[in-house]
């Protein structure tokens, strides 16, 4: 018994080693590979840590200063920069307000330092409402384009001519469409004015997003259905399955990872949406944005815009890491493993 058992183990042992050499000689960092790829990165993770890394360190820091102003305790001009601790996240957290001495009679009626809740509520609806309906249009459109039928190819094209344009572009061509003078009241025979008021002014930002950026996530969803094999509908047909049934069953599950990609970067395009509403209305009537928050504070308060700039970062990464811990399943490929 042991003499047949010694050689396994030693084959085994010396197998372990083998695999320990050849991984080390493949992916260890003192490799001649390993060496190349961290001499070919070094370069550019220096300059992203330049450019990116350093101005979001220094608007952490910057934060936590105060800005130039009237210092409430002296009634003298200071000209700010000095260690301000967590006020300015109070400041935009807690809703409090900005007046002089510390009172609320120099707050505006019904704007108690309540503008960075408000601007995250109206981000949030944006972003639900512009992605559900997002989806559902550039689902239909997906599978139009999957199908095969003469001049499949100019529909694509003419599909992503939208998205294509600059959104600067789409604005104001919207803003002709949506004036009282424009092309809508026109058709309508109205005179209405979509933008005067909080409800049709966000209605009128949903369109004109939707839109521009439905033909992205009808894309990212047409490159999925390419990835599914006819062969299963077909065996889904011959099992009596219908179309509503192959739909649901077959391509929904197999490409909900396209989805779930069109579905995350979609919200965080929308979570930091500025151009198009501002454009549209400059953020009036109810339509103002955190990102349109944050260049309207910066005009004056470069400190207290940090801090939101910050708060605003934080906001958007836990939404983001919510969108992939619910979509990981179907992002991450299991089998692998």
């Amino acid at each position: 018994m042991s003499i047949v058992s010694e050689p396994i183990a030693e084959n085994a042992a010396r197998g372990r080693k083998n695999r320990r050499k050849r991984s080390g000689r493949n992916g260890g960092l003192h490799s001649g590979d390993g060496r190349m790829a961290l001499y070919l990165l070094g370069p550019t993770m220096i300059m992203l840590a330049l450019i990116v890394g350093y101005p979001v360190l220094n608007a952490i820091y910057k934060s936590f200063l105060t800005d130039p102003g009237l210092d409430d305790s002296t009634g003298l001009f200071n000209e700010g920069n000095d260690w301000n601790g967590t006020a300015n996240y109070a400041h935009w957290i807690l809703q409090r307000c900005n007046a002089v001495g510390g009172g609320t009679e120099s707050c505006p009626a019904g704007n108690l330092g309540s503008q960075f809740w408000d601007s995250v509520w109206v981000t949030l609806g944006f972003t639900v409402v512009t992605v559900i309906i997002e989806v559902i249009i550039g689902m239909l459109f997906a599978l139009m384009m999957h199908q095969a039928f003469r001049g499949r190819s100019l529909v694509r094209v003419a599909v992503l001519i939208p998205w294509a344009v600059p959104t600067a572009v789409i604005a104001k061509l919207w803003v002709v469409i949506f004036d009282p003078q424009g092309v809508l009241n026109n058709v309508l025979g109205t005179s209405f004015a979509w933008t005067s008021e909080a409800g049709p002014a966000r209605m009128a930002i949903v369109i004109a997003d939707v839109w521009k950026t439905t033909p992205f996530i009808a894309l990212l969803i047409l490159a999925g259905l390419q990835g599914i094999s006819s062969e299963v509908y077909e065996s889904a047909k011959v099992d009596g399955a219908n179309a509503w049934q192959r739909f649901w069953r077959i391509t929904l599950p197999l490409v909900k990872p396209a989805l779930a990609v069109a579905v995350i970067f979609r919200a965080l395009d929308v979570l930091r949406m500025y151009d198009l509403p501002w454009v549209l209305t400059q953020g009036s009537n109810g339509t103002q944005t955190i990102s349109i928050l944050v260049v309207k504070e910066l005009a004056s308060k470069l400190n207290s815009a940090a801090a939101l700039s910050t708060i605003t970062f934080v906001l958007i990464f836990a939404i983001a890491l919510a969108l992939v811990r619910l979509f990981n399943a179907n992002i991450v490929d299991r089998g692998t493993r």
